[in-house]
């Protein structure tokens, strides 16, 4: 038996414009997962093949699911397939143009998602509902975890199960940098009196985005001085600061600030050719096989900023027009086991934080996380995440990036 969710009028305009014109009116509600035994879950997913929709540009996340979780996956008897795009939105594009048009059977069967991507689906009534709270492997997951209960302050409620963790963090060259900064403000200080060594990529990209919210913290007085959910009045008070001290570091960034790295992996590949001394990441535990293998130098080191990053968890999520439901909550709940996330959380594997509560682990569970190596890179996660921010909710990201667009790229 299916129930029925309410979508909100906000959806419409947030599905406007991710499909084509030609697309139809989105769903408004999203069904949700027959409650049954666990074991008629893995009967029905032995022999489906579940296609995984996920940002092709991790080399390590790639490898990850294609060497260590495919491979367990088969075990179950399950073919996965990843499906790299270039971009979540891309998935997004397909599922939302797919529910559209009403089918019921798509190409979709889990998607690697977070924030605004996340929030669009659900209210647009595009995700499989009322599934991830029932996964076995739940319970090693903290109840008052609150990383993994919202998702850019959009309730998760069970439509999407956590994968792991993340911390936006600042690296820099140490051989470089003797005076590292101690804050974002003075990131932005450093900036001006370095000419050409630091940039950040342009927003929407997922990390150019994330590093204006960072900023806004910054020049906004702290996290609790900007309203988690997003208010037309405080945007419009607060905003102009921020804007005005972006435009004033630009002609101090790499090439002047005439170009931005494109995403991510541009930024890392200006700071591995050492044309600029810092990069910024959403997962630091990917700095230490950098180093190791050579890619970044050796005198890499995480930025200890006094008034924290922002932190928050990504997700695994089912569209409601997957075929093989079965087979994709067989793949979540296989992704969320203590043997995944630990071999996961492995530098030399991915490196991503768990979102296990390792307390609630026994045995060779806990031990696989106590054998982890220390990095000479990263410090631990919890010191990491001391003072950690929460992110804004989701309503917040598009008028940023518009603004980001519109009051420092178009006013150069």
């Amino acid at each position: 038996m299916r129930t029925r969710r309410p979508a909100t009028g906000a959806a419409a305009l947030a599905l406007a414009g991710l499909v084509t014109a030609a697309c139809a009116a989105p769903a408004a509600e999203s069904p949700e997962a027959t409650d049954r035994p666990w074991a008629e879950v893995l009967a029905e997913a032995d022999g489906q093949t579940v296609d995984l929709w996920m940002y092709g540009g991790d080399e390590r996340g790639n490898a990850y699911v294609d060497d260590v979780l495919a491979p367990a996956a088969a075990d179950l008897g399950v073919t996965l397939r990843r499906v790299p795009v270039a971009d979540t939105k891309d998935a997004m594009r397909r599922l939302l143009a797919e529910n559209a048009a009403g089918e019921e059977e798509g190409t979709v069967d889990l998607v690697w998602v977070n924030g605004d991507n996340f929030a669009t689906g659900q209210e647009a009534g595009a995700w499989l509902c009322g599934w991830a709270d029932d996964l076995p492997h739940r319970e090693f997951v903290a109840q008052d975890d609150p990383l993994v209960a919202e998702d850019f302050g959009v309730a998760v409620e069970g439509c999407e199960s956590p994968w792991h963790k993340a911390q936006f963090t600042f690296a820099y060259d140490a051989a470089r940098v003797s005076d590292p900064p101690q804050t974002v403000a003075g990131l932005l200080d450093w900036a001006e009196e370095h000419p050409g060594r630091f940039t950040y990529p342009a927003p929407p990209d997922f990390t150019g985005s994330v590093f204006v919210r960072q900023a806004l913290y910054a020049l906004s007085g702290g996290a609790e001085a900007v309203p988690a959910g997003f208010d037309r009045a405080a945007f419009d008070d607060l905003t102009p600061a921020l804007w005005q001290r972006l435009r004033e570091v630009s002609p101090s960034l790499w090439r002047e600030g005439r170009t931005h790295p494109r995403d991510q992996a541009a930024l890392d590949r200006l700071y591995a050719d050492g044309q600029v001394d810092f990069t910024m990441t959403y997962g630091p535990a990917t700095l230490t096989e950098l180093v190791r293998e050579g890619t970044f130098p050796e005198t890499t080191r995480v930025l200890d900023l006094e008034d924290g990053t922002v932190g928050n968890a990504s997700f695994l999520a089912i569209p409601a027009s997957s075929p093989d439901r079965a087979g994709a909550m067989a793949v979540a709940d296989l992704a969320l086991s203590p043997e995944q996330q630990a071999a996961k959380a492995d530098p030399e594997v991915w490196g991503q934080f768990t979102v296990l509560d390792t307390d609630l682990l026994d045995g060779a569970d806990a031990e696989a996380f106590a054998q982890l190596p220390d990095s000479p890179v990263v410090p631990a996660y919890d010191e990491l995440a001391e003072n950690a921010q929460p992110e804004l909710s989701s309503d917040w990201v598009n008028p940023l990036d518009e603004g980001w667009r519109r009051e420092v790229l178009g006013r150069r």
